[in-house]
């Protein structure tokens, strides 16, 4: 494969996530781990049709440690992702969430034979900007619901940060694995959604067409795509390439009627995105 290939393999990642927001809204009132357990289980059932092409014992040789790192980086973030929207207005809790290229750039500049600069502390500060036009604009009608679930949307920014960063050093690991961190995260869902939720099936066509469409694509095939991106494309692009998330869900939301295009959204959502971009600049 092709390093140009494998980028564009990569890019379709980015454009399965910009559906994320949305489809987790239409897959409403379905609890946090039940939604978990049924989204990763569609999406490890397509991985591992996918995987048998090359014969499960691609499998074997990887460590337990990367199944278990894969498997609390995904069951961790898309916790606090979907608990996140269940209880905060969807556009700001999206844009918040979005901060995670923004946190990659950040996290890489603290590895080994990297360092921060100026252009990424100036991307932060901008960024934060957004952040903070967003949640100090919000109807205080929220209340500490709305906190908590902008909270939850910033330490699920910072899960997929810090997964994202991690992951990088562990290129010789086959793409397959990522069947095991998906059916895993479903198998931990189910009990948890047992003792701690209320079960709530997807309501109507909708419903159930939301949940298909996340274990299909945002919640399936984009964590493939984005892992072979990651492993044999051009990673830089790729991560510059990220920060029209935010925009692009956004815009999803806005076109769908689920969000209003209001002046400070927008503002914020420049910023956020500015800021990231800014942020990758590696500037003395």
């Amino acid at each position: 494969m092709t390093r140009a290939r494998a980028t564009a393999i990569g890019f379709t990642a980015i454009l399965m996530w910009a559906l994320l927001a949305l489809l987790t809204i239409g897959s409403a009132p379905v609890p946090p781990f039940l939604l978990n357990a049924l989204c990763f289980g569609i999406g490890g059932l397509i991985g591992l049709v996918w995987t048998l092409r090359k014969g499960l014992g691609v499998l074997r040789g990887v460590s337990w440690k990367v199944y278990a790192f894969g498997t609390l980086g995904l069951f961790g973030y898309h916790f606090l992702y979907f608990t996140a929207f269940r209880i905060a207005p969807a556009a700001e809790t999206g844009l918040i969430a979005y901060l995670w290229p923004l946190f990659i750039v950040l996290f890489s500049g603290l590895l080994p034979g990297e360092r921060l600069t100026a252009g990424h502390v100036a991307g932060a500060l901008v960024a934060f900007g957004g952040v903070a036009l967003i949640v100090l604009g919000r109807d205080e009608g929220g209340g500490a619901t709305s906190g908590l679930g902008y909270g939850l949307a910033f330490g699920c920014a910072v899960t997929w940060a810090a997964y994202s960063v991690l992951s990088r050093r562990l290129g010789g690991v086959p793409t397959e694995s990522v069947t095991v961190f998906c059916l895993a995260t479903a198998v931990l869902s189910i009990p948890a959604h047992l003792a701690l939720e209320q079960t709530v099936w997807p309501q109507g066509a909708t419903g159930w067409l939301s949940v298909l469409g996340l274990g299909l694509g945002p919640v399936g095939a984009a964590f493939f795509t984005w892992d072979l991106g990651m492993k044999k494309g051009d990673i830089q692009l790729l991560g510059v390439a990220s920060y029209a998330a935010p925009l692009l869900s956004t815009l999803t939301l806005v076109a769908a009627g689920i969000a209003s295009a209001t002046w400070t959204l927008a503002l914020a959502a420049v910023l956020i995105t500015a800021g990231a971009a800014l942020a990758a600049r590696r500037t003395p």
